[in-house]
């Protein structure tokens, strides 16, 4: 008996129910129907019926014969019958046969048994096929399996079936004939086996059930099944898949996609979970090159640790194939007068920097066609740095841009701009050189560190009282003038406070921040961070107390908007794949495009608190007399960097109309979250009294002269009782108002 509650019904289980047999009804053209039972002949060579006025040898259809297996009432025996109507078109189905294709049209007692006989005929019109095709077409559809796997499934169900057809001899002890009995046939496979192992591996339950959910027959999505899915699934409507992914010819023809045939689609690289589009670069690259995240290396020669690890010339290419375009070069003395590369005082031995510079020249664009920025930390003596300068200049070339910036440019060049060219971030000499070599800052990793820490000691222990100590100098070395006149876009500076870098630092100048003082400037001064770098270009780099090379999380140092953030790439982990599916979004060329919020100017917001009319006393002051002592606090509510307040002062001797006059300017960075709030409250020395307030949000602000109604603490509005204001409001980024653009939208700001 047929279990029903089976969604998936095995080959072994349709080849048992098949030769036990069933009982059908078979109609005939002159609408007589009559009651079989069928089953398969125990040679699995055909289907006989009985019983039947028929001699024995014709009440049988040979299963090599049969062409087609048709479900439902689809022949013109069907169509004719006068049962037709009284028949299930889930019940029904036809067997179409022999040379001339006659019909054998039954009808099953339920849909499940008239399924069964439907997928045991299609797959019982055998044919032998080798078991090494037969894997590897399985391995051509689902590459990931095993072929030792696959043929370990081929074989235990051919045992199943060698069992059932009694090639056991029951008596307990093992026929030794029988290897060689069945050499050969374990060496093919019948299209039964192949179908179940097939399925097994090839076939996924829950694909079928989606296929059943989005289909109209259960069995294949036609163009408006397939459409339904895209449409509601997919956010595509293309039914070009439908030539792509099916298998059958017929299929394609006529239109529609098999379970195989969606499985394919879905298993395909259309359905990869990453956009294709942004597998090459699809973002504006003609904006100035600080509004880009760069992807960027940290001593980039090392290949393990940073102590005593190996360098090698490896992990300049791995670097750059991986769309890297900004990698760390430390140059010192090296013997023959020859520089190397390498970590200053520690155990990793050296590299030839002429082996460095020609790898990286030979690599420097495999990847990425935009500009590599190679950070030089130069610890030579003058007379070495006459043959890096050599080297830099034979190896790169006219690779190198050594165009001076001219000095009145507000923004760097563009990434586009900038295409196949190399820039040098390293010390600059002043203009006050006179064409030779000259003394400054040295601002490598390690003095910066050293200075921090000198910093905080000198703050914590000399001057506990002062919140701007002495900034304590960095040390100093000699620079060639020729190797000065490399560095033109990316000149190195020294950090101090943010108002001195506003005030002072020019677009082509460049901060290098260690990680602790970066995520401190982070914590403390986020909207300051952000507006430094819509300007200047910063490097970040990992504390040197990481030697084990670990790598710090970028996204606390993007979230600022700092462009480079320098990762160990040879340490996998969770931090190396943030960084490398971050640049993964625009064709993996080494820049991401940073958010608006990060890149456009902030415009202020100024509120004028003008004055206010028919303000009452506050609930339960009737104790105070009739007199009010206004004041208002105007408030901004948003993310953190725009939250802030401003406050008038009291009016003391008209209170009930009192004149403020006073004007507030707000730094707002992201106004789509941005609500201001006017809160009137009544000085008291015993305390404020609440008279009345009005919150709006920033989108829906309106400029110039206008009134605004006070309400309770309820919500409710007080009669008459307004503020007078004047709102100055302008280039307004914002949200999605019909029109709006027509009247300018604010550039909103950070928080």
């Amino acid at each position: 008996e047929l279990n029903t509650e089976s969604q998936w019904l095995t080959i072994s289980s349709i080849y048992c129910f098949q030769v036990e047999g069933s009982e059908l009804k078979k109609i005939r053209p002159n609408s007589r129907v009559y009651q079989r039972y069928y089953l398969l002949d125990a040679g699995l060579q055909a289907l006989c019926w009985e019983p039947s006025k028929k001699e024995s040898d014709k009440a049988r259809i040979s299963l090599a014969s049969i062409r087609e297996v048709r479900t439902g009432r689809n022949t013109e025996t069907f169509r004719t019958s006068g049962v037709y109507e009284q028949i299930s078109e889930d019940c029904a189905f036809s067997i179409i046969y022999g040379d001339v294709y006659e019909n054998l049209d039954l009808v099953a007692n339920s849909a499940e048994v008239a399924n069964i006989w439907v997928t045991g005929l299609r797959c019982d019109t055998i044919k032998w096929i080798r078991l090494q095709s037969a894997i590897k077409l399985i391995q051509s559809v689902n590459p990931g399996v095993s072929g030792g796997k696959v043929e370990h499934r081929f074989k235990e169900l051919q045992r199943v079936r060698e069992k059932m057809c009694g090639l056991d001899n029951g008596s307990g002890v093992k026929d030794h004939n029988e290897p060689k009995r069945l050499m050969g046939r374990n060496e093919r496979v019948t299209k039964q086996e192949f179908i179940e192992v097939f399925h097994d591996f090839c076939t996924r339950p829950e694909i079928y059930f989606l296929l059943v959910q989005f289909s109209s027959n259960k069995e294949f999505l036609d163009t408006k099944d397939l459409m339904r899915f895209l449409e509601a699934e997919q956010g595509m409507t293309s039914l070009k898949l439908i030539q792509s992914h099916e298998p059958s010819e017929e299929g394609r023809q006529q239109g529609y996609l098999s379970l195989d045939g969606f499985t394919s689609y879905l298993t395909s690289a259309e359905c990869h979970l990453f956009d294709w589009e942004h597998d090459t670069v699809c973002q504006d690259m003609s904006q100035p090159l600080s509004h880009y995240y760069i992807n960027s290396s940290h001593n980039t020669y090392l290949i393990e640790d940073q102590f005593r690890g190996p360098s090698d010339i490896s992990g300049y290419i791995r670097a750059l194939k991986m769309g890297c375009r900004c990698v760390e070069v430390d140059v010192w003395d090296g013997p023959d007068e020859q520089p190397v590369v390498c970590t200053g005082h520690t155990l990793s031995p050296p590299l030839a920097l002429r082996c460095v510079i020609e790898a990286i020249g030979r690599f420097a664009f495999v990847a990425s066609e935009y500009p590599l920025i190679i950070c030089i930390e130069n610890h030579c003596s003058l007379r070495q740095q006459k043959v890096m300068w050599k080297h830099l200049t034979d190896i790169l070339g006219e690779r190198l841009y050594t165009n001076p910036p001219h000095e009145g440019d507000l923004y760097l060049p563009s990434p586009h701009t900038l295409r196949h060219r190399i820039l040098l971030r390293g010390k600059k000499l002043g203009p006050g050189s006179d064409g030779e070599d000259g003394e400054v800052s040295e601002e490598d990793e390690g003095a910066e560190i050293e200075k921090d820490t000198l910093q905080k000691s000198f703050t914590f222990t000399a001057l506990p009282q002062s919140n701007n100590p002495p900034q304590l100098p960095f040390k100093r070395f000699q620079l060639l003038k020729e190797l000065s006149d490399l560095v033109t876009l990316c000149c190195s500076v020294g950090f101090i406070d943010f108002p001195t870098s506003s005030k002072n630092q020019k677009p082509w100048e460049l901060c290098s921040f260690h990680e602790s003082l970066a995520v401190r400037l982070a914590g403390d001064s986020p909207g300051d961070f952000v507006n430094h770098n819509k300007h200047f270009l910063s490097r970040v780099y990992p504390n040197p107390m990481r030697i084990d090379s670990s790598n710090m999380n970028p996204q606390d140092l993007w979230k600022c908007g700092c462009q480079i953030v320098s990762m160990n790439f040879q340490t996998a982990g969770l931090m190396m794949d943030l960084n490398t599916a971050w640049f993964r979004q625009n064709g993996n060329c080494g820049y991401v495009l940073r958010p608006a919020i990060m890149r456009q100017e902030v415009s202020p917001l100024i509120i004028q608190v003008i004055s206010g009319q028919n303000l009452p006393r506050p609930r339960g002051s009737e104790a105070k007399g009739d007199v009010v002592d206004p004041y208002v606090y105007v408030e901004i509510h948003g993310i953190p960097a725009d939250c802030t307040e401003r406050r008038t002062r009291t009016v003391i001797q008209n209170g009930d109309n009192p004149i403020f006059d006073e004007s507030f300017e707000f730094q707002i960075n992201l106004p789509e979250l941005a609500m201001v709030r006017f809160v009137v409250l009544d000085d008291d020395f015993i305390g404020d009294d609440f008279i009345g307030q009005y919150t709006i949000s920033l989108e829906c602000l309106q400029p110039g002269y206008r009134h605004v109604p006070l309400q309770s603490l309820t919500g409710e509005e007080l009669p008459h009782a307004k503020l007078f204001v004047h709102v100055a409001l302008t280039n307004r980024r914002g949200g999605g108002k019909e029109g709006e653009e027509s009247r300018g939208k604010m550039n909103g700001r950070d928080g």
